[in-house]
């Protein structure tokens, strides 16, 4: 895995990467996972601005994306590569197998918009 995730102290953990990895450098490089972070930390550094704050919002929106887009990827492979039934892969994804709907979505897009 190209990214480690060390707790350091109670609440407090450093995270190494892999520089090479162009996702990981994309979002590390735009800050978008400073931004992302602090909103998941409970927004302890609120942008004081309707600028700073789209800014920040744009930021956690494309991290989002991303995060959707990997996903999806991740179900062409669970149904492409490892045969599992729709039913099983919404019971393992989304923890409710009658959603078998909503990862044939995710399976659509991600094989609409690979990742390469």
């Amino acid at each position: 895995m190209s990214v480690t995730v060390t707790k350091t102290g109670d609440r407090s953990v450093t995270i190494t990467w892999d520089a090479s990895d162009r996702f990981i450098s994309a979002i590390t490089d735009a800050d978008t996972l400073a931004y992302a972070l602090e909103l998941l930390a409970g927004g302890r550094e609120e942008p004081t601005t309707p600028g700073e704050l789209a800014f920040a919002t744009g930021h956690t929106a494309q991290l989002a994306r991303m995060l959707q887009q990997c996903a999806a990827q991740q179900v062409v492979r669970l149904r492409d590569e490892h045969g599992m039934s729709w039913r099983q892969i919404a019971a393992e994804v989304l923890y409710d197998p009658d959603r078998q709907s909503s990862v044939r979505r995710m399976y659509d897009s991600g094989r609409r918009n690979p990742l390469i």
